[in-house]
Parts: structure tokens; C-alpha cells; sequence
């Protein structure tokens, strides 16, 4: 059953924009509480435009209670997070937690809920986070709830097959992912020649593949971008678009592997478009 309002927790990217043109279009009321630290301001004006009894409001990484003290008031049962929080961003230089160090100071319910973390990591963090909302109740739906035409099934995508050395480094590279995702480590692993040439940690997708372009002077590179193995589809979904195939050019790049079934692909025709016109193979497995 679909809510008579969402609310919608907006990081960077397009993903945050994608969501709220697509509740637009089902006349689906948005509260948006977007990220101060990561949001686009002109996902305000496009809120703004809305006349549906829609609301917009600036939330700082480290302000759960604010985050909390919106949903209820504004009578949110239902809430989808929606764009990337950089890694290094809540780890950034600022106020020292038990969890690390976050970059915005934290207000009295992230501290309570930091506290009491086991483990001191993002998943910990973002899991302790939907926590806190459940129990206040407000439910977090999948990321790809209003999205999952974006989805794709398995199957190249693009008019080249990957050939045989890229098939080889696609499958020698999922299983280098696979044992990543057992760590709860990165997503993306860089392969030439079934060697891997670089993993991807905290950095994120772009620069791991921009930092595996540095040490093979030229040559190229097969990517395998791939969820975890405990993949959380409510704040974990891989996703690409028009600047991931930007640095796969840049880094000639030639073969892409993505996960069917869990991956968003934003503004998918003209992706696969732009792929084929640089002859990048993209594959989902």
C-alpha cells in the first residue's frame, strides 16, 4: 500500500531528484529532509514548486533529533533515503564520537544513539540511525521503492559483448567482490588481466577507479561494481550514471559488471547511449 506522504532523507547526487520528480508524478505529498553537508540547494526550489502540501528542510549530518522532530510533526510513517553521504564526509575532521569523527556536531540523540554502537562503522552508524526512526515510527522503505524501473535485469545492456579477457576479469573480479562484501568493504573493484588493480575502501566508486588509472599507464581496465553480500536495500544500493561513464572514459575503461536486480541505473537510455558510443561493454550479472 502505497503512503499518503513519504519522507525523503536526500544525500548528493541525482538519485535525490530522480525520487522527487518521480512522487511528483504519483501527486505523493514529499516532506525532504536533505543533508546540509551533501544535499543540492535546488532540490529546495523544486520542493517549493510542489503544491501537494509538500515541506523542505535542511538537516545537518550530525541532527537525528531535528531529523525526528520533522518526520513527526510532520505525521511521517513512511521514509526513503535517497543519494550518497560521502564516507569521508561523516568521518571528516569535527567532533570526535564513539563512532569516529563526524564532520557536524552531533546533537543529544546522535550522541545516545553513537553510544551505543557496537561496531564504529557506517553501516553501524546508518543502521543505528533507522533505528532511532523506527522506534519513533517512521518506517525506512527501499531506497528503490519509487524507482524500480531503473533496475535493470541481467543481460549486456550495451550492442558490444564484453570479450573473452573481459569476461575473464568480470568473473575473476566478482569473486574478488564477493570476499570484499564478507569484509563490508567497498563496492567497486578495478581488474587487468585478472589482476586486481585496485579496491575500493572510503573513497568511493570514482576515485578507485581513477586512482587504479594512475598505476596502469594507459591500458584498460575491466570495473566491477557489485552490493555486499548483507546488502541493505534500504541505504545501500549501487548506483551509476552519467558521471560514473564520464570517469570511465576519462580512465579508459572498457568493460562494466553491475549487479542485476539491486543496481540503479539514473538517467538509464542516455547512460547505455553514451557507453556505446565509447565502445564500454556493460554487463549485469
Amino acid at each position: 500500500m502505497e503512503p499518503e506522504k513519504l519522507g525523503l532523507i536526500a544525500g548528493n547526487g541525482r538519485f535525490p531528484f530522480l525520487a522527487l520528480r518521480e512522487a511528483r508524478n504519483r501527486r505523493l505529498p514529499v516532506v525532504v529532509a536533505a543533508i546540509r553537508e551533501e544535499a543540492d540547494p535546488q532540490l529546495e526550489e523544486i520542493t517549493g514548486q510542489l503544491s501537494n502540501g509538500s515541506s523542505f528542510h535542511w538537516i545537518g549530518l550530525g541532527q537525528l533529533g531535528k531529523l525526528v522532530r520533522v518526520f513527526k510533526s510532520k505525521g511521517i510513517r513512511h521514509a526513503v533515503m535517497a543519494g550518497q553521504v560521502k564516507h569521508v564526509r561523516i568521518f571528516a575532521s569535527g567532533v570526535r564520537t564513539p563512532a569516529g569523527i563526524l564532520s557536524a556536531l552531533p546533537d543529544g540523540r546522535m550522541l545516545r544513539m553513537l553510544a551505543s554502537l557496537r561496531r564504529r562503522n557506517t553501516r553501524s552508524l546508518i543502521e543505528g540511525v533507522i533505528g532511532v526512526l523506527r522506534d519513533e515510527g517512521v518506517e525506512i522503505l527501499d531506497s528503490t521503492w519509487l524507482l524500480a524501473g531503473l533496475i535493470p535485469d541481467p543481460g549486456v545492456l550495451t550492442r558490444r559483448k564484453p570479450n573473452e579477457r573481459e569476461k575473464r576479469d568480470m568473473e575473476y573480479g566478482r569473486e574478488v567482490a564477493r570476499e570484499l562484501s564478507r569484509l563490508d568493504l567497498g563496492q567497486t573493484v578495478v581488474v587487468k588481466d585478472q589482476a586486481v588493480v585496485a579496491v575500493e575502501a572510503m573513497e568511493g566508486t570514482d576515485a578507485t577507479i581513477r586512482r587504479a588509472a594512475g598505476l596502469v599507464a594507459g591500458s584498460r581496465l575491466t570495473v566491477v561494481k557489485a552490493g555486499r553480500a548483507r546488502n541493505e536495500m534500504r541505504y545501500d544500493v549501487p548506483v551509476i550514471g552519467s558521471e560514473t561513464l564520464n570517469v570511465l572514459r576519462e580512465c579508459r575503461v572498457s568493460a562494466l559488471s553491475i549487479d542485476s536486480g539491486r543496481t540503479l541505473i539514473l538517467d538509464r537510455d542516455q547512460f547505455v547511449r553514451g557507453a556505446d558510443e565509447s565502445r564500454i561493454t556493460v554487463v549485469c550479472q
